[in-house]
């Protein structure tokens, strides 16, 4: 049977792996290594050649090995296997998410250029559009899931910046609410303001979903981000990130990730290829165990609301996006507790099981406080318009046993 016809999670255990090139191990090894030996100065010239974009690579011609920063076969294979899920054509692993989305922006906006982002984004993310794009002459333009593809483009035009806007970069769900975004629409938005001289590129942040549950190049994304340090790592215990999607952009991400030199190592790589394993398994339990904890915690007196993806109501817009975006309901959740901060710093000292700890995807279950950890630094006028409030408590659930999750939640809600 031809590799081509088995399920992405069945080729994650040798999909782009010889092991004959290896002594016959079953398992690709650490290429610990900084730098490759060529078998004549002409190969070391024709590497080079296609390393540094002088030619295209010949039929049937593999990208050679030359130096740690531009290829190692941990990474290659990693890389093949990724774009498997999303069903792209290249990928390129970071040493941390930050670093895959600090390269893609910084490749495709120049000064006087606009990018346009949903809100709200991750924390750090915010802080790099609104902090330190502006000091190259970049600005950031934010549209929330209340606008439609029409009033976002009437702004963008109402500002005469229409000739400016040079990327849309959405994160859907959105971290922490679950707020969804139409890719679809995001794309029309793009195309609206494209012309043949530029391109308007789509980026989109699928962390929270990781590869399984939703594929955004198939709804009109150019490029899709993950902190490959969540889901695609899974086990905290690696800082990663990943941007995979069409050659045509992908060729810039590969060249400015080269001379940045912000590449993950062969370590880390390894480390990608053993998770990428139980992704699968993994990820589908955390989504099931996510609909039973999402339940307890609707139905908890303390707790005002829940915002988890599992409870959209039919009929509604948001519903509507999920049903044609997405596989599931995913692993996160939000919600806000009977109070405030004093509330929910009570709730969040009283965990036993739950680590109080900022990040996601993760097996063990997390849980933090959006408005004073990850998104501290988000301006208060976002934070009262996007909902990140004193009282909203984010969870990431595990693969711990549902019934000793909720049982940790329901005994530290008893304590506030």
């Amino acid at each position: 049977m031809d590799n081509r016809y088995f399920h992405p999670e069945s080729q994650m255990m040798s999909f782009g792996y010889k092991p004959e090139l290896s002594v016959g191990a079953i398992k690709c090894p650490i290429f610990q290594t900084s730098t490759f030996v060529f078998k004549s100065a002409e190969e070391g010239k024709a590497f080079f050649e296609v390393a540094y974009g002088q030619r295209e690579k010949a039929p049937n011609e593999e990208l050679g090995l030359i130096y740690s920063r531009l290829n190692n076969p941990d990474l290659q294979i990693l890389e093949e296997r990724l774009c498997l899920w999303d069903g792209a054509d290249e990928c390129a692993v970071f040493e941390s998410g930050m670093s895959a989305i600090s390269t893609v922006m910084l490749e495709f906006l120049r000064p006087g250029d606009v990018l346009l982002y949903s809100k709200p984004v991750y924390g750090g993310t915010d802080h790099f559009i609104n902090k330190v794009l502006p000091e190259y002459g970049i600005k950031g333009i934010g549209f929330t899931n209340e606008e439609s593809p029409e009033q976002i483009i009437q702004n963008i035009e109402s500002l005469g910046l229409e000739k400016n806007l040079k990327m849309v970069y959405v994160e859907t769900p959105a971290n922490p609410t679950n707020a969804l975004f139409d890719l679809e629409a995001c794309r029309k938005i793009a195309d609206h303001f494209a012309t043949n001289e530029k391109d308007v590129v789509v980026c989109v942040d699928n962390t929270y979903m990781g590869p399984l549950w939703q594929h955004p190049l198939k709804h009109g994304a150019d490029l899709v981000i993950y902190s490959a340090t969540k889901y695609i790592g899974g086990h905290s215990d690696l800082i990663a990130g990943a941007v995979l999607g069409h050659s045509k952009y992908m060729k810039r991400v590969r060249t400015l990730r080269t001379f940045l030199g912000n590449m993950a190592g062969p370590w880390t790589g390894w480390l990608l290829m053993r998770s990428l394993e139980t992704l699968k398994v993994r990820m589908t339990q955390q989504a099931e165990n996510a609909v039973k904890v999402a339940e307890f915690l609707k139905n908890h007196s303390k707790v005002e609301k829940v915002y988890y993806l599992g409870h959209l109501e039919p009929g509604t817009s948001q519903h509507a996006i999920f049903k044609k975006q997405l596989f599931s309901a995913g692993a996160m959740l939000s919600f806000d507790i009977k109070g405030g901060e004093k509330e929910a710093f009570s709730f969040l000292n009283h965990l036993k099981l739950i680590k109080l700890a900022v990040s996601l995807g993760s097996t063990e279950s997390l849980a933090e406080h959006p408005a004073t950890m990850t998104h501290s630094d988000v301006s208060p006028e976002d934070k009262a318009t996007i909902g990140i409030t004193d009282k909203l408590i984010r969870i990431s659930v595990g693969v711990e046993h549902y019934s000793d999750i909720i049982w940790d939640m329901e005994q530290a809600l008893e304590k506030v």
